[in-house]
């Protein structure tokens, strides 16, 4: 790990917190947990406290009918209580009845709910990072549907909840819902590039030889972003969709329509919120395969593979897929963290920043702004 930068040391003065920090990994984020826990204390935020970690010890255990309750082992009074949570963690399970059950975003979501419980009220504030958001991919209404997302929003500033931190929201319009209550809705833009061309390190990033295409129009603000900052030319594709028919509460993708100029002869770089099945992904890709594109990049924030990853090897040995790209805030399989064409974004530290500067109520538009950094960057690889 990387030594602490001066700055740091200015900016996360222990003595000018609101509050001791306390950090709570539940048992889904329990390795980014540590992560960003090593930092804090690297940072020297703990120089002045009489601990050697901020993690709070707590869990969940279930009775055998499936009850559960959340216990936290250590006083937490009068601290700023940071819960951490990943309620896409599939490979959590529990017993009920002497069956295995994985965890589903349901369990997950009432266990960060045991936890807020388990403060009894006692911490100076309760903050909850949860980067993937709970029912966040079921953002809008047609016809009589819940709105899960906004609902549980309400349901954690009910219960207490000063600020939610999350990542890449499948729509961020989200946080209208709670208009008086602290949300940050984070894109690690300078992470994904720096993962990007270090482990790509021919690729040229200029107008000739580089290009972001988005994978449809919802993407488009992230997408519009990468283009912007690095000066090249952005194309998008949109999906043609059969309306008379829905499939799974969707209605299909008919096809994929290509929006912009040539992407013959250069490297394309697709962003995305969530990579699921990711047949949508491959179609884009085989489409841009078809126009001649030379090396083609794919990211998203939250790379699931709910279909597996013969299809993503498949186009990897053809040579559709130069790369895939994904960061650590949800669960990856081993499988997935060892494959070729997998490289994984780190985005603990930015984490780290980002609890350390709500401890000490200072402004984060420098952490979420990155240009600077991404500036420094294009410099190195131009």
């Amino acid at each position: 790990m990387s030594e602490a930068k001066p700055e740091d040391k200015v900016i996360f003065n222990q003595e000018d917190c609101v509050a001791p920090l306390s950090l709570i990994a539940l048992q889904s984020s329990k390795e980014l947990g540590e992560k960003i826990n090593n930092y804090l204390v690297e940072w020297g935020m703990n120089r002045s406290l009489s601990k050697d970690t901020f993690l709070v010890k707590s869990e969940c255990p279930r009775f055998s009918s499936g009850d559960g309750k959340g216990i936290i082992h250590s006083s937490i009074r009068g601290d700023d209580v940071f819960i951490l949570v990943d309620v896409g963690n599939y490979n959590c399970t529990y017993k009920m009845f002497g069956r295995e059950n994985a965890m589903s975003p349901d369990d997950h979501y009432q266990d960060l709910k045991r936890i807020i419980q388990a403060t009894s009220g006692k911490a100076h504030r309760i903050n909850v990072i949860m980067p993937t958001l709970y029912g966040g991919r079921q953002h809008r209404r047609s016809y009589r549907e819940s709105l899960d997302c906004a609902v549980s929003l309400q349901e954690l500033r009910n219960m207490g909840v000063s600020n939610i931190v999350t990542f890449d929201a499948h729509d961020p319009r989200v946080q209208n819902a709670i208009p008086l209550m602290g949300f940050d809705n984070i894109i690690p833009y300078y992470q994904v590039l720096k993962a990007l061309f270090n482990n790509n390190p021919d690729i040229r990033p200029d107008h000739d030889h580089l290009m972001i295409v988005s994978p449809d129009e919802g993407a488009m603000n992230r997408n519009m972003f990468y283009a912007s900052i690095l000066g090249v030319d952005l194309g998008m594709f949109y999906k043609r969709r059969d309306y008379s028919t829905i499939v799974n509460g969707r209605n299909p993708i008919v096809a994929h329509e290509y929006l912009g100029n040539s992407v013959e002869g250069k490297d394309v770089f697709i962003a995305d919120d969530i990579i699921s099945s990711g047949e949508s992904m491959l179609d884009i890709a085989y489409e841009l395969k078809k126009r001649k594109a030379r090396n083609i990049y794919a990211y998203a924030t939250y790379a699931i593979f709910t279909g597996g990853l013969s299809s993503f090897d498949k186009a990897y040995d053809e040579g559709v897929i130069a790369g895939m790209l994904g960061t650590n805030l949800t669960y990856r399989t081993e499988a997935l963290k060892k494959r070729k064409w997998f490289y994984e974004v780190d985005v603990s530290k930015y984490i780290a920043y980002f609890i350390a500067a709500l401890n000490h109520d200072v402004s984060v538009s420098m952490i979420i702004d990155p240009h600077k950094k991404i500036e420094n960057l294009m410099k190195r690889f131009k």
